[in-house]
């Protein structure tokens, strides 16, 4: 192709792109977005334009997440009323009794999710579907919550989590008040492709229909009352926690479950205390990320906290941190959380068969903890859909009882309550389990060390590999495709066993096991794992090694000994597929 030839393509695509640009301004209901994009046309930046209109979000598992902005590979309101639309239609279609049972909708604190949230209600109603929803923001678990007690054909709740200011999202949650898996996702994104301009779908005003109703304040109250059943009841002495919502939503809820479990001594960190979409004291809004607990580990030292409790804005995830033995505070991680509370959980339950399910790339060392109590421990692929999908189906065809759900990403459902993860229930549990070491005069890391005694140590290793562009993409494909040949004989000199490649085989493997883009190696005393991140330029590699420890070995020393081991053990894995 000559270069005229090459002109001559490139302006076909930039035509195309006008095209499309000006027929989304069309259809587009709000005259903000509309402005912006066509302020995009009149730029002339065709990089621009193609980034906002050259593709569309794409409807999965997860729903929507994405920047605001004007165009279709945006989030605004033509995006969530056209996806709402979609969502009804795919109701409509395959839930018969969708116009009795009705929807619950929800959203959190960031800047446009209000908007969003009325204009999903309007569509569900101009649908002719009735909604219940929160007029004002609340926590993400509160929703498939109430969409379980109402019986509610589906719940869908605006809102982005973690992610930075700039993004918002559109969860949704249908059969059994748990999200979506395919092949559901398929058939919602199939239904939303067929919809026409969002200035052309009906929408009805939250205050002019019967169809529309405010979730009453009782299921609140029914919600708190269920936390206190789920939990294993335990006494002890109060305890001083410091408890940060992050500038998200979780706070009235989680300082009245505090209260309901007799904890009345918590400190709210000030500064980030109320709901503010900007997120102004964290880089970053997520209690994983580096720096996102210093003001509440600040102030945990200034009032002599016992324990430090963290959610992320929407109040889904949960993160702790406890005094350690040289006066300071040591964050916990997903793992030990996990662990932690599997163990504290158990021993309190009274079903007859305990189940507890994690994500593959959460520690083993919950298999070992689940065996000493006689429990069924199944693993999923990555996500609470799949946690709570293997939830569902084991509890139904093996007449097993779900305790526990986790995943090494801060996730924890506690109980049957919410069938997602949950930040509020794990915040009041993980409370009781530090307040029944307390009074045998124990602390969270005394029984972390009994357990590594009694079950080995196990640690766990993250190498994530960044390859932008097209080129990274073909680099990470090229590095998976190198394991087609199988797995290394050793990594780091542990050998490798035995592997499975999910990429096949699905059919001789539980549903929410499927096929995935994952490697997994089980070692000498461990395993390695590797796949391509879904969302980001990314090949992750996970590294869980374990350790008999000794009567006299020092904890810590071991810890870090073995974390070196891990490092190395990814080191090589990442030479092997050529990512090194």
């Amino acid at each position: 192709m000559d270069d005229t030839d090459l002109t001559a393509a490139a302006d076909r695509t930039e035509a195309r792109l006008r095209d499309r640009a000006r027929a989304w301004i069309a259809g587009d209901p709000d005259p903000q977005t509309r402005a912006e994009l066509q302020a995009l046309l009149e730029a002339d930046d065709p990089v621009a334009l193609a980034d906002h209109v050259g593709a569309s979000l794409a409807f999965g598992t997860a729903g929507l997440r994405g920047a605001v902005g004007p165009g279709p590979n945006r989030m605004n309101r033509a995006t969530v009323i056209r996806t709402t639309r979609g969502l009804a239609d795919h109701l409509l279609a395959s839930v018969p009794d969708v116009t009795s049972r009705g929807v619950i909708v929800g959203f959190d604190a960031r800047h446009d999710s209000l908007r969003f949230a009325q204009d999903t209600v309007g569509v569900f109603a101009g649908a002719g579907i009735p909604v219940q929803w929160f007029p004002t923001p609340q926590p993400t678990p509160l929703v498939p919550y109430t969409q379980k007690v109402l019986n509610a054909a589906a719940g869908v709740v605006v809102t982005a989590s973690h992610n930075p200011p700039r993004d918002n999202g559109y969860k949704v949650y249908v059969d059994g008040a748990a999200q979506i898996v395919p092949p559901v996702d398929d058939a919602i994104a199939a239904a939303i492709d067929a919809v026409g301009p969002a200035a052309e779908v009906p929408r009805l005003d939250v205050l002019d229909t019967k169809l529309i109703t405010p979730v009453g304040g009782e299921l609140v109250d029914r919600f708190l009352a269920d936390l206190v059943a789920a939990r294993p009841p335990v006494t002890g002495p109060d305890l001083r926690i410091v408890y940060t919502p992050l500038h998200g939503v979780a706070r009235e809820l989680v300082v009245r479950a505090l209260a309901d479990g007799g904890y009345l001594d918590v400190h709210v960190v000030p500064s980030q205390a109320e709901p503010d979409g900007d997120f102004p004291t964290v880089a970053f809004p997520n209690p994983e990320e580096p720096g996102a607990m210093d003001a509440s580990l600040a102030l945990a030292a200034e009032v002599g906290a016992e324990l430090v409790i963290a959610n992320d804005p929407d109040g889904d995830r949960l993160a702790i941190a406890v005094p350690d033995r040289d006066g300071g505070f040591r964050p916990l991680t997903g793992n030990q959380i996990g662990v932690l509370l599997a163990d504290h959980l158990l021993a309190g339950t009274e079903v007859d068969r305990p189940l507890v399910v994690s994500s593959i790339v959460s520690t083993p060392m919950v298999h070992a903890v689940a065996e000493r109590y006689g429990a069924r421990s199944e693993v999923t692929l990555t996500g609470f859909k799949w946690i709570w999908a293997a939830g569902r189906d084991l509890e139904r065809s093996a007449l097993h009882t779900f305790v526990y759900g986790f995943e090494e990403a801060l996730g924890s459902s506690v109980g049957t309550v919410v069938r997602d993860k949950d930040g509020i229930g794990g915040a009041v549990a993980f409370a009781d389990l530090a307040r029944a070491l307390a009074a045998t005069g124990r602390s969270v890391l005394d029984r972390w060390d009994e357990l590594c005694r009694t079950h080995g140590l196990w640690v766990s290793h993250q190498l994530a590999i960044t390859r932008p562009g097209a080129a990274g993409r073909a680099e990470i494909a090229a590095a998976m495709a190198s394991l087609d040949r199988g797995a290394p004989a050793s990594l780091a000199g542990r050998a490798v066993t035995s592997s499975t490649d999910f990429r096949t085989g699905s059919e001789e493997r539980p549903p929410w096991l499927g096929v995935h883009e994952l490697v997994t190696m089980e070692l000498t005393d461990g395993r390695a794992m590797i796949r391509p991140s879904g969302t980001e330029p990314k090949c992750k590699i996970y590294i869980d090694l374990r350790t008999d420890l000794g009567a006299d070995d020092d904890l810590d020393a071991r810890t870090d000994a073995l974390l070196a081991e891990a490092s190395a053990v990814a080191d090589e894995l990442a030479e092997v597929v050529g990512l090194a």
